[in-house]
């Protein structure tokens, strides 16, 4: 249980100082994208998204499975 109080307070941390870096360092578009694309990274939402993603694929995948069973009965 400790361990997830300690890895919430170090990305809580590592949040603040990446937004505050956002807020005053970047002005141009390319690298206020790189800078989001990191903050994502590390916030974990890219993985989420690639988890959902993957879930839709999958989704697809056994419906056209599916299909393919009832077709060939």
């Amino acid at each position: 249980m400790k361990w997830i109080k300690k890895t919430f307070k170090t990305w809580t941390l590592v949040l603040v100082l990446l937004t505050g870096l956002v807020l005053t360092g970047c002005e141009g578009t390319d690298s206020r994208e790189k800078v989001d694309d990191t903050v994502k990274e590390f916030s974990g939402q890219k993985n989420l998204e690639r988890m959902e993603q993957m879930k839709k694929d999958i989704a697809v995948i056994k419906k056209q499975q599916a299909d393919r069973l009832k077709k060939l009965q």
